[in-house]
């Protein structure tokens, strides 16, 4: 089993900066594609973000020029760096967790075995 838990939510203004972090338990993190999903009230959960196991990055088109994607192995720890954060960008955010190998779409949930609670992130205008 693998645990994970997002931190470094809150309540920002239009262009302020957040930083999230997914702490996951095992001993086998470097092992793991990892994912950042998001849901607004009403609204499908939606891909965000994702890194491999060998650090390749993929994003939404969205996102893409203002969030940045990490991970550190030593510390089990991905990370979402969010600048420029926009009244959109509002939502919870879940980082999720995949084994590596076979085929791995990014972007569907369901490539997904293990789930964080999420992390609420609200970008006021």
């Amino acid at each position: 089993q693998v645990q994970l838990l997002e931190s470094g939510g809150g309540l920002v203004q239009a262009g302020d900066s957040l930083r999230l972090s997914c702490a996951a338990s095992g001993r086998t993190f470097s092992s793991f594609n990892m994912g950042w999903f998001r849901q607004a009230p009403g609204k499908e959960r939606d891909f965000v973000a994702a890194i491999t196991s060998i650090g390749s990055n993929t994003y939404t088109d969205s996102v893409k020029g203002r969030f940045t994607i990490s991970r550190d192995n030593a510390k089990n720890t991905v990370y979402l760096q969010m600048n420029r954060l926009k009244p959109d960008d509002t939502a919870v955010y879940y980082c999720a967790a995949r084994y590596s190998g076979g085929t791995y779409y990014p972007a569907i949930p369901s490539h997904y075995n293990y789930w964080g609670q999420g992390t609420q992130v609200t970008v006021s205008s």
